[in-house]
Parts: structure tokens; sequence; C-alpha cells
């Protein structure tokens, strides 16, 4: 049997819609019929062959984020039947097939039942947003009920998740934007602060008397990681989706501040921790159905025939939130 699936032979090149054997689940695999692809900045990063973190080799097929109906099971696979509605972070990098195609395998551990609030277009917008903020709020920085936290780049695909997850934590939260965004960040219950309009002086001192914040998460980078170096509290955490670049730790050594990273490819790329992202997902599905958390999807709907127009969006600045494909 075969499958439709759009394959990347060089980077930059357009897709090309082929036929590939379909796949077959092996121990421990789930095959997915897909029904959406979620897609973000990092798989235009991959497509354009400017990743090499990501480690995914030509010809491949893009797609790290994936929704869909469970077809078949593999051995030793107890947790998910056919019919089952599910989603994950499953491909897309590390020579593992993305979700631009009907059908992938993939490990089990990297699933979970979608949530029963949301479409599987909605639920495949989902899991890399999530997981990386997960990572960085609740097992890096360890946020509990009352304390500050700064989200950078609030609206964002990550930001807009953590301010959510940050709020259901308890935390108190702010978050950087600007224009439009403002009004985006504060409706999820966010004190929005204008990054343009603001230094980072200002609004430390405006946000928490001139403390800092206890907790701050950069999904940006480069120079907003700098900002949040200098707005994290003494003794605080500041955790950056995004810190490959070179900065100056002195604001943060003066403040006996701690760092972490979040690699959120981690698992995929080397196998290790798998059973986590399964994890965290079932945390968001609880979140979801609770009426906690909730993504942004773009409005425009993509499929596999206009593809193109949805990796335009990212690289165009465009999208007003997470860009979905149907894939089904």
């Amino acid at each position: 049997m075969s499958m439709q699936a759009l394959i990347l032979r060089e980077y930059n090149a357009p897709l090309a819609r082929v036929e590939l054997d379909r796949p077959q689940p092996g121990p421990g695999q789930v095959l997915v019929r897909i029904a959406a692809s979620g897609l973000n900045p990092l798989d235009l990063k991959i497509r354009a062959g400017a990743a090499a973190h990501a480690r995914h080799p030509l010809p491949l097929v893009l797609g790290i984020d994936m929704a869909g109906v469970v077809e078949a099971v593999g051995a030793g696979v107890t947790a998910f039947h056919p019919g089952d509605e599910v989603y994950g972070m499953t491909g897309g990098v590390g020579g593992i097939q993305g979700s631009l195609a009907q059908y992938a395998a993939v490990d089990a551990a990297l699933l979970a039942h979608k949530p029963a609030t949301l479409s599987l277009r909605e639920a495949a917008a989902l899991p890399l947003s999530f997981i990386t903020a997960y990572l960085g709020l609740v097992d890096r920085a360890h946020v509990q009920a009352g304390q500050t936290v700064l989200v950078q780049g609030g609206a964002g695909g990550v930001g807009h998740i953590a301010v959510q997850l940050a709020r259901a934590l308890g935390a108190q939260v702010s978050a950087t934007a600007t224009g439009a965004q403002l009004e985006r960040v504060s409706a999820m219950g966010a004190a929005p602060i204008d990054y343009r309009a603001e230094a980072v002086e200002q609004y430390v001192a405006s946000r928490t008397g001139g403390r800092g914040f206890d907790v701050v998460y950069d999904s940006v980078g480069g120079p907003t990681l700098d900002a949040s170096f200098a707005a994290v509290s003494h003794f605080g955490h500041v955790v950056s989706a995004l810190g490959w670049g070179t900065h100056t730790l002195a604001p943060l050594s003066f403040r006996e501040a701690s760092y972490s990273g979040v690699f959120t490819l981690h698992p995929l790329l080397t196998g290790q921790f798998r059973e986590h992202h399964g994890e965290m997902l079932r945390e968001a599905a609880k979140l979801v159905d609770a009426g906690r958390l909730r993504p942004h999807v773009d409005p425009r709907r993509f499929d596999m025939d206009s593809v193109e127009q949805a990796y335009d969006a990212i690289a165009q600045g465009t999208a007003r939130a997470k860009i979905v494909v149907d894939v089904g």
C-alpha cells in the first residue's frame, strides 16, 4: 500500500507531492492516519538547511507536530487502539519521517490522546509549543503559585502557551509584546508590556517595584535573552528556548540568578526521555479540557496543495497564530 507525502529533495526547493510506501508499525510504534500537521518556525529553518541541530538529512518529509487517528498498533502497544484520536511531536527531525504525509509510524511514547474539546486541527497546533513551555516553566524553573513570571514574546507560538501555563500554575504573569499583540496578551490574563515603549529598567520598576521577576521565560533569544538577564530577581531563574547566541552573564551573576536552556528536540534525536513527551501532552489535554489552555490557530486553511503558502506565511511574518496544514 502507498500514501501521499510531501518530500523535500533540495534545501529551499518546492516540496514535491509523491507516492511513498505506507509505513508499518514496528514494536512500540503506532501507525497514525494524519489529519493535520502543525508548522513551526523551526520547520522553515529545517527546510532552508539552516537548522544543523535538527539533523534531518535529504530527502526528507517535514512536519514536527501532528494529530490524527490510530490506524494500527505494533507489538507491545497497549495504551492506544485503532480509532483513537491522538496528537504529538513525532518527527520531522533526526531522519524521522515528519507529518506532511498521510500516514506515519511513530513511537507510542511520543503520543497522547488528543484533548476532547479540541478538533484534530487545533490539537496539531499544540505539541511543540506546549512541550517547550512546560520544559522551561515546570521542569526547569519549577514555577509555583504566587511567583511573578515574565514571558518574553507572549503572543508567539511558544509564548502564548507559556503565558497560559504560567497562569494555570498560579503565577502572576506579565508578557512582552507590541502593537495588536498587546491586546492578545491581555486577553490571556497577563499584564502586557510594550517592549518598544518601555526599557527593561522601566518595566521592572513599574511591574515589580524594582525587585525583578522570579522567573523569566525567553521565547525570542538574542537581545531579548540579554534583557531577560536584566529583568530577573535576585536568586531568580531565567529559562530560554533560544539560547543559541553569545551573551554576557554579568547581569545574571550580580543577581545570583540561575539559567536553564530548553532543547525540545533531544528526545526525538536521541531516543531518550520520550515517555516524558507523552506525559506532558497528557497534562496539556487536562488543562485544555478544564478550560485553562487553548492553542491559537491561524484561521486560514492550507492543505497539501497549498503548503507553499503556509510556509510563506511563516517566512513573511503574516501568520496570526499557529499555522496548521490539513493533511487528511
